[in-house]
């Protein structure tokens, strides 16, 4: 779903009408958190979650906290619910013999760093997990979720869009009011480059909430994107960006073609946009995590360009990841 426009605004009649809507989603958030029974493992859990709906980089946070754990010699292993896939699991995702339509497209992503379980039930991936030989577990979206008790909670956010109009779906993007959901939180990790960074409405958080800043940077593959004429496409949360990103490496977008998140990648849809991408003679390209969904035919065909979280002040977040128990 694209995220409406008055989302943004803090002043909005429509926003106005449906928020007596939003306040009950929110309620509904608040009492499914408070009538859940975590289950209580033998070893630490760290979620990753938003309290904003959409993409806010919850992937590449996953990412950079998985491969810092393996620097402190943990096995940590990967739960996820796996959205937009039809699995119910608990399943340990290969990438050989699974698809993002079974699966999902961030775990496929997810399982070239770790060992990912998917599961409908969280509390059950979790058992499974740990039951493999886990020393620790990272739960991908799982804030608003009571089933796995958490030792750390880190809430991401897009730093340039915040916590936008501050009110609860649909009347706004939140899940939940952002001062409930960030008294469950260990910290907020804003995402975005500095001007956004220094733009981020910060008044609205605790003064004990420690705030990390981070940016998504291209990662370094000897690619040189300079003038080179490109199609690019993305199902992301906020396709422009990727789009940016590509301009700021030099590449020349001859089109650009904007999805909406996880959006299926049909044989068709790929037909058409090679076409045109021959008629321009431009070279498709997309995100990782799209590239994940991409039919088999169509792999060798398109260049995906990753991207990396890069924390202005590693030590920051490893002072947070101390709190973890050594394996």
């Amino acid at each position: 779903m694209k995220e409406p426009a008055f989302w943004a605004k803090p002043r909005s009649l429509r926003s106005a009408l449906l928020s007596p809507l939003g306040v009950l989603y929110g309620y509904a958030t608040a009492q499914r958190l408070a009538r859940g029974t975590p289950l209580t493992l033998d070893i630490p859990v760290i979620c990753v979650g938003n309290i904003n709906a959409g993409g806010t980089g919850k992937t590449p946070t996953a990412i950079a906290l998985l491969q810092r754990l393996r620097d402190r010699g943990h096995d940590p292993h990967v739960v996820s619910r796996g959205y937009g896939g039809t699995m119910i699991g608990p399943v340990n995702v290969e990438p050989a013999k699974h698809s993002a339509a079974q699966v999902g497209d961030e775990p496929l992503l997810l399982s070239a760093f770790a060992d990912v379980w998917v599961a409908k039930d969280r509390a059950a991936g979790a058992s499974a997990a740990a039951a493999a030989g886990a020393t620790c577990l990272v739960l991908d979206d799982g804030f608003q979720n009571p089933s796995v008790a958490q030792d750390l909670s880190f809430v991401v956010v897009d730093a340039q869009r915040g916590f936008g109009n501050g009110r609860c779906i649909p009347a706004g993007p939140l899940r939940e009011p952002v001062a409930a959901g960030l008294a469950r939180a260990s910290a907020l990790i804003t995402v975005g480059a500095p001007a956004a960074q220094s733009q981020f409405d910060a008044s609205v958080l605790p003064a004990d909430l420690p705030r990390l800043k981070a940016a998504l940077l291209p990662l370094e593959t000897g690619m040189d994107w300079t003038d080179l004429p490109v199609l690019a496409f993305a199902g992301i949360g906020h396709p422009e960006k990727f789009f940016e990103t590509l301009r700021e490496l030099g590449a020349q977008i001859i089109h650009a073609e904007a999805l909406a998140d996880h959006e299926p990648l049909t044989g068709a849809m790929m037909t058409r946009l090679e076409h045109d991408a021959r008629a321009a003679g431009a070279q498709l390209v997309t995100t990782e995590k799209d590239a994940a969904r991409l039919p088999a035919a169509w792999r060798g065909k398109v260049l995906a360009l990753p991207v990396r979280l890069e924390f202005d002040d590693w030590a920051a977040l490893d002072a947070l990841l101390d709190k973890v128990p050594a394996p």
